[in-house]
Protein backbone atom coordinates (compact mmCIF):
# COMPACT_ATOMS: atom_id res chain seq x y z
CA UNK A 1 0.00 0.00 0.00
CA UNK A 2 1.29 3.06 -1.52
CA UNK A 3 0.83 6.50 0.80
CA UNK A 4 1.33 10.01 -0.86
CA UNK A 5 1.88 12.66 1.23
CA UNK A 6 2.28 15.16 -1.22
CA UNK A 7 0.13 18.35 -0.75
CA UNK A 8 -2.68 18.87 -4.13
CA UNK A 9 0.08 21.95 -4.68
CA UNK A 10 3.08 20.03 -4.74
CA UNK A 11 1.58 16.82 -7.06
CA UNK A 12 0.10 19.68 -9.31
CA UNK A 13 4.08 21.36 -9.49
CA UNK A 14 5.18 21.28 -13.03
CA UNK A 15 1.65 20.05 -14.28
CA UNK A 16 -0.17 23.64 -14.16
CA UNK A 17 0.08 26.57 -16.29
CA UNK A 18 2.88 28.05 -18.31
CA UNK A 19 1.58 31.54 -18.26
CA UNK A 20 1.45 31.61 -21.99
CA UNK A 21 -2.08 30.22 -22.77
CA UNK A 22 -4.39 33.05 -22.17
CA UNK A 23 -2.37 35.83 -24.25
CA UNK A 24 -2.52 33.00 -27.30
CA UNK A 25 -6.16 32.81 -26.91
CA UNK A 26 -6.82 36.26 -26.71
CA UNK A 27 -4.92 36.67 -30.10
CA UNK A 28 -6.38 33.62 -31.55
CA UNK A 29 -10.40 34.80 -30.38
CA UNK A 30 -9.46 38.74 -31.79
CA UNK A 31 -7.99 37.31 -34.92
CA UNK A 32 -11.00 35.51 -35.71
CA UNK A 33 -13.66 38.37 -34.64
CA UNK A 34 -11.90 40.17 -37.30
CA UNK A 35 -12.16 37.50 -40.08
CA UNK A 36 -15.55 37.62 -38.82
CA UNK A 37 -15.78 40.88 -40.46
CA UNK A 38 -13.06 40.60 -43.10
CA UNK A 39 -14.15 37.36 -44.79
CA UNK A 40 -17.44 38.11 -46.06
CA UNK A 41 -15.90 41.50 -48.09
CA UNK A 42 -13.48 39.73 -49.24
CA UNK A 43 -15.81 36.72 -50.49
CA UNK A 44 -17.55 39.68 -52.44
CA UNK A 45 -14.42 40.94 -53.11
CA UNK A 46 -13.30 37.77 -55.21
CA UNK A 47 -16.64 37.31 -56.83
CA UNK A 48 -16.56 40.75 -57.94
CA UNK A 49 -13.15 40.59 -59.30
CA UNK A 50 -13.46 37.16 -61.00
CA UNK A 51 -16.66 38.47 -62.62
CA UNK A 52 -14.80 41.39 -64.04
CA UNK A 53 -11.59 39.90 -65.36
CA UNK A 54 -7.78 41.22 -64.73
CA UNK A 55 -8.42 44.48 -65.36
CA UNK A 56 -11.18 44.57 -63.32
CA UNK A 57 -9.38 43.22 -60.86
CA UNK A 58 -6.52 45.69 -60.96
CA UNK A 59 -8.76 48.57 -60.96
CA UNK A 60 -11.02 47.14 -57.90
CA UNK A 61 -7.13 46.52 -56.08
CA UNK A 62 -6.88 50.15 -57.39
CA UNK A 63 -9.11 51.97 -54.71
CA UNK A 64 -7.50 52.93 -51.55
CA UNK A 65 -10.16 51.00 -48.97
CA UNK A 66 -10.36 48.08 -50.88
CA UNK A 67 -6.47 47.62 -50.95
CA UNK A 68 -6.44 48.69 -47.27
CA UNK A 69 -9.34 45.90 -46.71
CA UNK A 70 -7.62 43.54 -48.41
CA UNK A 71 -4.00 43.76 -46.33
CA UNK A 72 -6.25 43.72 -43.19
CA UNK A 73 -7.37 40.63 -44.30
CA UNK A 74 -4.59 39.05 -45.60
CA UNK A 75 -2.74 40.23 -42.49
CA UNK A 76 -5.74 38.71 -39.87
CA UNK A 77 -5.54 35.46 -42.05
CA UNK A 78 -2.08 34.41 -41.67
CA UNK A 79 -1.81 35.30 -38.18
CA UNK A 80 -4.93 33.24 -37.62
CA UNK A 81 -3.07 30.58 -39.39
CA UNK A 82 0.52 30.57 -37.81
CA UNK A 83 -1.33 30.76 -34.22
CA UNK A 84 -3.68 27.57 -35.43
CA UNK A 85 -0.66 25.73 -36.69
CA UNK A 86 1.71 26.61 -33.63
CA UNK A 87 -0.99 24.87 -31.70
CA UNK A 88 -1.10 21.99 -33.96
CA UNK A 89 2.52 21.50 -33.95
CA UNK A 90 2.89 21.85 -29.79
CA UNK A 91 0.09 19.36 -29.13
CA UNK A 92 1.24 16.87 -31.34
CA UNK A 93 4.90 16.73 -31.90
CA UNK A 94 7.14 14.88 -29.12
CA UNK A 95 10.41 15.51 -30.44
CA UNK A 96 11.61 19.19 -28.94
CA UNK A 97 13.80 20.09 -32.27
CA UNK A 98 11.45 18.77 -34.99
CA UNK A 99 8.76 20.70 -32.55
CA UNK A 100 11.20 23.95 -32.84
CA UNK A 101 11.95 23.43 -36.24
CA UNK A 102 8.43 23.77 -37.77
CA UNK A 103 7.48 26.43 -35.32
CA UNK A 104 10.18 28.33 -36.59
CA UNK A 105 9.76 27.24 -40.18
CA UNK A 106 5.25 28.20 -39.09
CA UNK A 107 6.59 32.05 -38.80
CA UNK A 108 8.60 32.19 -41.69
CA UNK A 109 6.12 30.43 -44.47
CA UNK A 110 3.00 32.68 -42.66
CA UNK A 111 5.28 35.92 -42.69
CA UNK A 112 6.82 35.25 -46.01
CA UNK A 113 3.31 35.10 -47.42
CA UNK A 114 1.85 37.66 -46.00
CA UNK A 115 5.04 40.06 -47.52
CA UNK A 116 4.52 38.62 -51.09
CA UNK A 117 0.77 39.08 -51.04
CA UNK A 118 0.80 42.32 -49.07
CA UNK A 119 3.52 43.54 -51.56
CA UNK A 120 1.27 42.46 -54.48
CA UNK A 121 -1.96 44.70 -53.38
CA UNK A 122 0.42 47.59 -52.84
CA UNK A 123 2.16 47.38 -56.38
CA UNK A 124 -1.06 47.00 -58.12
CA UNK A 125 -2.77 49.60 -55.59
CA UNK A 126 0.80 52.01 -56.30
CA UNK A 127 0.74 51.60 -59.75
CA UNK A 128 -2.54 52.57 -60.32
CA UNK A 129 -1.32 55.87 -59.36
CA UNK A 130 1.01 56.44 -62.00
Amino acid sequence: MSTNYKTPAAAARGLGSAKAGTDHHIRQRVSAIALVFLVPWFLYAVIAASRAGFDGATDFLSQPWNAILMILTLGAAFFHMRLGMQVIVEDYIAKAGMKQGLLILNTFVCVGLFAATALSVLKIWISAGV
